[in-house]
């Protein structure tokens, strides 16, 4: 019964020597192949240059940061302004770029190609308390033309740079003018509040709480006053009563006797202690009193009497005339007083409804005042920045707020970025081993050969006794030794493409060779 066979290393050896010049020339295929495409790749240059992000050059302490966004995020929104169709157009027109391309490109796809080959790549750092932050950020562009590549950049850079300060400068003056605007409608706010407060001031004026003291004084004048008007009345009542008794004891003079009437009515009284009585009464009683009153009217008619010597008794109709004047008088003051009574008493009525009226104004004067007070606060805020808004504005004029400066210029490209030939030539040689050993494992699962008699005794479950080998003819070992000269010259010229490949593409061989003897050393 046939059993499975396993290959043994003198099989695989046998593989590859039967299979040897397949295996040389497809190594040597495999390797011209990566050579010529590491060769015919067209190379692609980059220049780049970097721009530093400043910080303001003011104190934020002096003056606050007109920026509340991060490093990244600012640079993303310039990218997308820059990199806009039109920008990129100009740049395609102005230096003809994609023109030398085998295929006619539409304008939206040299649009996308544009933006491909340009690059930006953010330089953080690490800020103590701040973590990673973006200090910096790298623009680059990639074309086939170095001299080209390095004026697109330039040119990519220029627009970076104007953009930031056109957006800053413009976000500047938005703040600004947006301050403005707020400052302005809450001035028209603040008037009308003062409006407000002011005539609500001038329809309680007399009630406002700042006049509570003068209120209260002017109550207390007023019940004084209507105390004395009250005495003075009470005063007055008492003089009419008196002149109506002198009127009717004049009146009974008249109906006796004239000359008994006027000795009748007084005793006569010295001067001196008329006088006497009168300062006495002055000092308890006010000249308004009765008592008062009728001793200075007994001390005029002694006068009178003494300065009218010898002169007639007046008679009886001359004193009813006196005492109806007087009781006229008398009347009219009565009436006087009654009205300085009532006006006083009038005024108190309206001092005591002010006094009480007061808390309630005070009450909607505070909520006026507190009104007031809110806008009052919010204006003064809003012009505070306002001024702050100014003064951002002019740093991003002066140039010394945040900024993009440039750090280092785009250079012209000395060596292409791409393709890297040493990397392709060494995936070659390293696809060139493996890609023969598959052939060659290929052709042989393909083929299903029985080698050596071990194998033919496994495929035909019997024992091999006697194994002839195989005998070669002269023909065939002049081949053999023709075939082994030719791989040995195949050997030396690939050995000879690998060192001036070598010496072109990584490292001069005498620097190498130079290299490699100090590492001995």
């Amino acid at each position: 019964m046939a059993s499975e066979y396993e290959m043994s290393v003198n099989d695989y050896i046998a593989i590859v020597k039967h299979h040897a010049v397949l295996l040389i020339v497809s190594c040597a295929a495999i390797l011209g192949v990566s050579i010529a495409v590491a060769m015919s790749l067209p190379p692609t240059f980059e220049s780049s240059g970097t721009i530093l992000i400043e910080s303001q050059q003011i104190s934020p302490e002096l003056v606050a940061t007109n920026n509340g966004t991060f490093a990244d995020e600012r640079i993303e929104v310039i990218r997308q302004r820059v990199m806009t169709r039109e920008n990129l157009l100009a740049i395609i027109d102005k230096y003809n770029l994609f023109s030398s391309q085998g295929r006619q490109l539409s304008v939206s796809e040299k649009i996308d190609e544009m933006r491909n080959t340009i690059g930006v790549t953010l330089v953080s750092a690490a800020v103590k308390g701040r973590g990673e932050v973006t200090i910096a950020f790298r623009l680059s562009f990639e074309h086939r033309q170095p001299e080209i590549a390095n004026k697109v950049a330039n040119e990519l850079v220029t627009l970076f740079l104007n953009e930031n300060i056109r957006q800053r400068t413009e976000r500047a003056n938005e703040n600004t003018e947006f301050a403005k605007q707020e400052a302005d409608k809450l001035e028209v706010a603040l008037n009308a509040q003062d409006s407000r407060v002011a005539k609500y001031k001038e329809e309680h004026s007399k009630s406002l709480p700042e006049n509570r003291e003068l209120l209260t004084n002017m109550l207390t004048r007023a019940e004084n006053d209507l105390k004395e008007v009250d005495r003075d009345y009470k005063a007055a009542r008492e003089d009419l009563r008196f002149n109506e008794l002198e009127l009717v004891a004049a009146n009974a003079g008249v109906a006796t006797k004239p000359g008994v009437a006027g000795a009748a009515a007084d005793k006569p009284q010295d001067l001196g202690s008329l006088k006497a009585e009168y300062v006495r009464l002055l000092t308890l009683y006010t000249e308004a009193h009765p008592d008062v009153r009728a001793v200075k009217r007994k001390i005029a008619a002694l006068e009178a009497n003494k300065s009218v010597a010898g002169s007639s008794v007046v008679s009886v109709s001359m004193d009813v005339a006196k005492a109806q004047a007087r009781i006229a008088a008398t009347d009219a003051r009565i009436k006087s007083l009654a009205d300085q009574k009532q006006q006083t008493q009038q005024k108190i009525a309206e001092y005591e409804a002010q006094i009480i009226e007061m808390p309630q104004v005070e009450r909607g004067l505070i909520t006026l005042m507190r009104d007031h007070d809110n806008a009052k606060k919010k204006y003064e805020e809003m012009r505070a920045k306002e001024m702050n808004a100014r003064i951002s504005e002019s740093l991003e004029q002066e140039n010394k707020a945040e900024r993009f400066v440039l750090l280092e210029s785009p250079l012209m490209p000395e060596k292409p970025v791409r393709p890297n030939r040493k990397k392709v030539v060494a995936m070659g040689f390293v696809l060139a081993p493996v890609g023969a050993g598959a052939l060659v494992m290929l052709l042989e699962m393909l083929t299903q050969r029985v080698r050596g008699a071990e194998a033919l005794g496994s495929v035909l479950g019997r024992r091999v006794l006697v194994a002839i080998p195989y005998i070669h003819t002269k023909a065939e070992l002049a081949n053999r030794k023709r075939w082994r000269t030719r791989l040995i010259i195949c050997g030396i010229v690939a050995f000879v493409i690998f060192l001036v490949l070598v010496h072109f593409l990584y490292m001069p061989l005498d620097l190498l060779i130079f290299k490699a003897l100090g590492r001995f050393a």
